[in-house]
């Protein structure tokens, strides 16, 4: 009971700092990209304008600092590896993480041209009816390539039925992704550099333990920036 109040403690005062500072987002700042410079090297995101709910809390985010020194706290290979946790700020190691937050939820924002292909950026969320993103945890998807069979049965077994578009099909074929997501999570942008990056992350040796697919040495986020985007 001790360790849940501290952690709650913590989680109030780290929303209370953020609140303090000048959030705004500007024009500007929309048409910028997002570098994550990582302790295992960095990856550039562009965020989509298809999801601007999305890509303003976490233009946001970056703006004050907030992912600046998270872990990435749960990665699993062939999927994703997972981010913004508060409480893995100052986490101790085999801590289990995961449930931190930022105290509010943000509306899905599904859209039928942002799919789960390999090297998106996704918001986390938990078992909620209205499928509303967690403020602040995010995912990089690494995924894998798929057969027609595999993505059959996915259809079937996890999309309850509804098709994956042809030309995403032969995406999942080729590139890969985690189509099992797809109309779930909200996608809100993708990797233009650094895709390296996530298969170096998502290949670290990971827990079993309570603190399971948490990487045994931490893989951090170092600092997060909004830098001036560049022509694909």
């Amino acid at each position: 009971m001790k360790r849940i109040l501290l952690l709650l403690i913590s989680s109030f005062f780290t929303v209370a700092l953020f609140a303090q500072k000048d959030s705004t987002v500007t024009k500007k700042d929309r048409k910028k990209d997002v570098l994550l410079q990582t302790s295992m090297g960095d990856i550039t995101i562009r965020l989509s304008d298809s999801t601007p709910l999305h890509r303003d809390n976490f233009l946001k985010l970056v703006k004050v600092g907030f992912y600046d020194s998270l872990l990435f706290h749960r990665v699993i290979k062939d999927f994703m590896i997972q981010g913004g946790d508060p409480d893995s700020k100052n986490a101790k190691s085999g801590q289990q993480l995961g449930s931190g937050d930022l105290g509010y939820m943000i509306p899905s924002e599904f859209r039928p041209s942002l799919f789960h292909k390999r090297g998106v950026i996704a918001a986390a969320r938990d078992n909620n009816p209205e499928k509303a993103s967690s403020a602040s945890q995010f995912y990089l998807t690494q995924g894998k390539a798929f057969t027609d069979a595999g993505l059959d049965s996915i259809e079937i077994n996890r999309l309850q039925g509804r098709k994956i578009p042809a030309a995403y099909r032969d995406i999942y074929k080729t590139t890969g992704g985690t189509p099992q997501l797809d109309q779930n999570y909200t996608v809100f942008g993708e990797v233009v550099k650094g895709l390296e990056v996530i298969d170096k992350i998502a290949a670290v040796k990971t827990s079993k333990g309570s603190d399971r697919d948490r990487p045994i040495a931490d893989v951090r986020i170092i600092k997060a920036k909004l830098i001036k985007r560049k022509k694909k």
